[in-house]
């Protein structure tokens, strides 16, 4: 999506200055240079700098900027800055921004944007902010974003764009290629004419390449595609990602309750949101929830706190089981030196499970019908790992401490836990999932606090079974 943006002269150096370096970042002396007249409040140098940039070059400036220079730098741009620009930065940037301009640029400014980006950055505004924006649009503009608005957050109402072709079966391939031909209000990319009824509902696609291919007096409904893959306004966006992926689309219909049309999805914004939801699930396993980078110290140490005191809750559970065995371990030091191994390779090998279950329950390929043979897989590979792991730190503790039972105790506590680490990998998600919670966020914490008490318990169990 990034690409190169032709290069722009300074005003005040009249020399040319690339955007990005050899590394394909921001070159240093470019951001110094837009810096400097953000801070001079030179509109014509800043212009000279940035007016004709790719949107993405744009973003990325902004993000590197100081907070206070940023809305500075827009209203320097003028009408020279493009508000697509703000759907390609970080939400807590974007938000920074918008906060601090007058809610007339902001109507000026979204007012010339396709309508998925302008409710994108319209979504997360204060209800007041939102209604004063929208009461500055034209009317036909504003009733066209309140209507996306009013869909549910994150689902295809909000992702789809509202400007596209819809033309009857009954027109011939000519009067359709004039009819584009002439229009004013055409979509700036489509790849497909949607085909619909007298109730406006979609009943076919054409492929621009196809409706270029044929002769002008052949009827639409000649050449049109009648499978067609709509897509409901109030579904969740992701499940309207995997219809994208499972049909390979383009792009696709939009409909409401009564299957009329009323937008596309486009496979770009598509593209955004597999992006987005796979970077959710990566932070939801870290326990980060919607962090960036741009956040601030106050509100990352806050996201962060929760699953850290929830994580420290269980590790004191973990740490009443070793309570339970004082005397043993004050008897026999060994155990104290063994014990953290078992509990990480329970953890390690209940991660690669758990990994590979959550993954696959968010691309729905772990199914009801094939849970029962992803478990029963997944618990005889940790047997399997289990024994040999069991022999290998069996022969080490032994020969280390010269107690052959000392030995068979870990090798069989690290069979048990690799066990349980298997079971509870694949258990604990699809618990989870079916309790409507979802398995990135809260199996991490849960997972480990398992593996952590079933390889203490076992080990120690054993110990005080077999050794004292």
């Amino acid at each position: 999506m990034q690409e190169h943006a032709e290069q722009a002269a300074p005003a005040e150096t009249g020399g040319s200055m690339a955007v990005r370096d050899a590394d394909g970042e921001i070159a240093a002396p470019f951001l110094q240079a837009v810096s400097e007249a953000v801070e001079a409040g030179d509109g014509a140098a800043l212009r000279a700098l940035c007016a004709d940039r790719h949107e993405i070059d744009i973003a990325d400036i902004l993000e590197m900027l100081d907070q206070d220079e940023r809305p500075l730098f827009v209203a320097l741009l003028g009408e020279d800055f493009d508000y697509a620009v703000l759907t390609e930065v970080d939400d807590t940037v974007r938000e920074q921004i918008i906060e601090a301009l007058p809610n007339e640029a902001v109507a000026e400014g979204v007012r010339d944007l396709e309508s998925d980006d302008a409710v994108y950055i319209l979504e997360d505004l204060e209800a007041e902010d939102q209604a004063e924006i929208l009461a500055r649009m034209p009317a036909v503009e504003r009733a066209v974003l309140r209507r996306s608005l009013d869909f549910p957050e994150d689902s295809a109402g909000r992702r789809m764009q509202t400007d596209l072709i819809a033309v009857p079966p009954f027109w011939t391939v000519g009067r359709t290629i004039d009819y584009m031909r002439e229009s004013e209000d055409l979509p700036d990319e489509f790849y497909e004419i949607i085909v619909v009824d007298e109730q406006f509902k979609p009943v076919g696609t054409v492929a621009l390449n196809r409706l270029l291919r044929t002769k002008r007096p052949i009827p639409i409904e000649t050449i049109m595609d009648p499978d067609v893959q709509s897509i409901r306004a109030d579904l969740d966006q992701e499940e309207a990602a995997r219809v994208f992926e499972r049909y390979n689309l383009v792009s696709a219909a939009v409909v409401d309750d009564h299957d009329r049309l009323v937008g596309v999805l486009m496979f770009d914004d598509i593209v955004d949101v597999i992006q987005e939801e796979a970077e959710e699930d990566i932070r939801g396993l870290a326990g980060v929830g919607d962090e960036e980078i741009s956040d601030t110290v106050a509100y990352t140490a806050r996201s962060r706190f929760t699953w850290l005191f929830v994580n420290l809750a269980t590790a004191i559970l973990a740490s009443g089981v070793i309570a339970l065995f004082d005397a043993t371990l004050q008897q026999m030091v060994a155990l104290a030196i063994l014990m953290p191994i078992v509990a990480s390779m329970g953890g390690n090998a209940g991660t690669q499970t758990m990994t590979v279950a959550v993954r696959s329950l968010a691309t729905r390929e772990l199914a009801g019908y094939n849970i029962r043979r992803f478990a029963t897989r997944e618990l005889m590979v940790g047997l399997i790992n289990g024994v040999l792991f069991a022999v290998i730190i069996g022969v080490v503790a032994a020969t280390w401490f010269t107690n052959v039972q000392l030995g068979a105790v870990i090798a069989a506590a690290m069979i048990v836990n690799l066990f349980c680490a298997g079971l509870f990998g694949i258990a604990i998600p699809v618990g989870l999932d079916k309790m409507g919670i979802d398995p990135a966020i809260a199996s991490t914490v849960f997972l480990t606090t398992v593996t952590d008490v079933v390889g203490f318990f076992a080990f120690l169990g054993l110990a005080t079974v077999l050794l004292m």
